[in-house]
């Protein structure tokens, strides 16, 4: 049984001998590309630079031997890049203020201040203290109460819309690096490029604002999202069937409705307000790609949501961060079992990673997989990222407890 019929019997809900297992094949199952070379040295392989795809969380693309020492079953397309394959015409040196020598794909992104501070876009900060880049209130807006809610001109919207329609050129690049990786290797494909929704609670002005106008303006949301979605759906139709047969998971939402408590709107609202819009999408990319497993990531305590994640068309959960909110990863297993697959919760990164022994890493991960793994439909990951802090042991003990 190759990696990718692994991951795609586990997919259809079918006990699988071993786990499939996943590192980095989107942003939020991936590695800090500070902790990565330590990773690397500790797996007795060459080392190497890493090639940072993600520079805002500085996250290291794994590759090929990493994937192989751990038994990982994936690979990614994501933003144009790879891991399948080396592709080496797209990197370029750059070593982050001689932080971390590393690959990007722009250099020209970032600058260095007199303190150490690197820049990116002019905008983003990774202070000295600091393993990623961030900007004030993330980048996002505050809310002020005197003014009014900053609701978008929809018709300039629309033409906005217009502009970003996918090109006959991203079409014919997308494919080809498609059917190159398809061909390359025998793993699974997760694919993100041009297939995101545009829909999420943080929405257009950020997390501390759209659930506001959701609230309050939910008729203007239904019109921005009706607006979102048809303009998703046509890029789909056009790229989708280009890709057929070369993919195999496919990303259209990388969202939070979560806390480390609660939901940050409620289940009315994404019932109201957004189901309706994601099951369209999702039933059209379901028709254009038959077999196809459609990921949705959203972060927090989202248990109350899952049934309608669920009716939404999503066949994937991800990042199952089952110590938010009070349920446990038997309660997240039961409420989805036999009808969405879990892709990660496989150890408590906030706790048990950063806290806990070897010992508690290995005997978490191996509670939690004997039981996620019933019935199928269970793909392992820790919750979210591992971060620059994070031993290498540690990694690897929890890779290899995942059997």
């Amino acid at each position: 049984m190759t990696p990718r019929d692994l991951v795609l019997k586990a997919l259809d809900f079918e006990e699988t001998k071993r786990v499939p297992r996943d590192m980095g094949a989107m942003r939020s199952t991936g590695i800090s590309a500070f902790a990565y070379p330590k990773l690397v040295e500790a797996l007795g392989l060459p080392p190497r630079l890493p090639r940072v795809h993600d520079t805002g969380q500085m996250l290291a693309l794994p590759d090929k031997d990493v994937l192989d020492a751990l038994g990982c079953d994936v690979v990614t397309i994501d933003g144009g890049v790879t891991n399948a394959f080396e592709e080496s015409e797209k990197w370029h040196d750059y070593d982050f203020g001689g932080r971390l020598a590393a690959r990007v794909i722009d250099p020209a992104a970032f600058e260095t201040l007199e303190d150490g501070t690197i820049l990116q876009w002019k905008s983003h900060r990774m202070p000295p203290t600091s393993c990623v880049f961030n900007a004030d209130h993330s980048g996002q807006p505050i809310l002020d109460w005197n003014q009014p809610l900053p609701l978008l001109d929809l018709k300039k919207y629309e033409k906005e819309l217009a502009s970003r329609e996918i090109t006959d050129e991203q079409v014919k690049r997308t494919a080809a690096l498609a059917r190159r990786v398809r061909i390359s290797t025998d793993r699974a494909v997760f694919f993100t490029d041009y297939c995101g929704s545009g829909l999420g609670i943080s929405g257009y002005c950020g997390i501390g604002i759209f659930p506001v106008i959701c609230m309050l303006e939910p008729e203007f949301v239904k019109d921005y999202h009706e607006l979102t979605i048809s303009h998703v759906i046509h890029n789909v139709q056009t790229l989708l069937p280009e890709v057929r047969g070369s993919v195999d998971i496919i990303m259209t939402t990388a969202d939070d409705w979560g806390t480390q408590k609660s939901l940050i709107a409620s289940p009315e609202t994404y019932r109201d307000l957004f189901l309706p819009y994601y099951k369209r999408l999702n039933d059209e990319i379901h028709r254009l790609l038959p077999g196809i497993k459609i990921f949705m990531h959203n972060c927090g305590a989202i248990y109350d949501l899952l049934d309608l994640v669920i009716e939404s068309g999503f066949d994937i959960v991800n990042p199952v961060q089952w110590p938010a909110g009070g349920h446990s990863y038997t309660e997240w297993k039961d409420r989805v079992r036999g009808r969405a697959s879990l892709w990660g919760g496989g150890l408590n990164t906030q706790h048990t990673l950063s806290l806990g022994t070897i010992e508690d890493v290995e005997r978490e991960v191996k509670e939690v997989v004997r039981y996620c793994r019933q019935n199928g439909g269970y793909v392992f990951n820790n919750i979210h990222n591992l971060l620059a802090e994070t031993p290498p042991e540690k990694i690897i003990a929890m890779y290899r407890a995942a059997d």
